[in-house]
């Protein structure tokens, strides 16, 4: 029986960001096992480790904006947990902070409300057209879509599932575009997708989800992330 619930606030980068959500949570599992933390697990014919992560971060994706939930058996000072999973943790995974949560708060992935990322494309158009381009798409009312996954087919409103759109920085061949997309339970705004929306025919460059966004953070003894101003 798990009688403590803290949360951590990390990031992950280098090599780490081809890791599929299962196998991240398996690492963590590790970490855990092997740092002596008494962690707590869920009863039945197949106990497994109560970890749980906000929002599962795509494959080749970078952060530094994830949370993770760990249950314990046993409670233990933030301090001490902190020192005890240090030594396991690997070269581009890194732990920021470390807050209790109440046992029966609501689950995390249910707080989850937005997702900020920092996307890196190739450009060679001038600037002003940069811009033009991200005001027409958020001047849009609708922004029909269809999503190819092997042979099924989804269509939505992509516009309504990008909640800000922002040119953070733009060099000679190529830009950074900022995103603050929908992450809850109903839909996850996907930053490949938009910045096909936009006219950029290749992939992204690279992808980087810079913070995730919780609902009503002061209720439930969590880290306040305020939108950007």
């Amino acid at each position: 029986m798990a009688t403590q619930r803290l949360r951590l606030s990390y990031g992950r980068s280098g090599a780490l960001r081809y890791l599929a959500h299962l196998d991240m949570i398996r690492l963590w599992h590790r970490v855990f096992r092997r740092s002596g933390v008494p962690l707590a697990y869920s009863e039945g014919r197949s106990p497994r480790p109560r970890i749980s992560v906000a929002a599962a971060l795509p494959v080749g994706v970078t952060s530094e904006g994830e949370f993770l939930d760990v249950f314990l058996r046993r409670r233990i000072s933030g301090f001490y947990f902190l020192k005890r999973i240090e030594p396991q943790l690997l070269a581009n995974l890194d732990v920021y902070g470390v807050d209790e949560v109440g046992i029966e708060s609501p689950s995390l992935q249910s707080l989850v409300r937005e997702s900020e990322y920092r996307v890196t494309v190739e450009y060679s158009l001038p600037n002003e057209e940069l811009e033009a381009t991200v005001s027409h798409f958020l001047a849009a009312e609708t922004f029909p879509w269809e999503h190819h996954r092997e042979k099924e087919v989804r269509s939505y409103d992509l516009r309504q599932q990008v909640h800000d759109l922002w040119v953070e920085e733009a060099h000679d061949g190529g830009a950074t575009i900022g995103m603050l997309l929908q992450t809850d339970p109903a839909a996850s705004g996907r930053p490949e997708q938009v910045a096909a929306a936009l006219g950029f025919g290749d992939p992204p460059v690279a992808i980087h989800r810079s913070r995730i966004l919780l609902a009503e953070p002061e209720k439930h003894g969590l880290r306040r992330l305020n939108g950007r101003s």
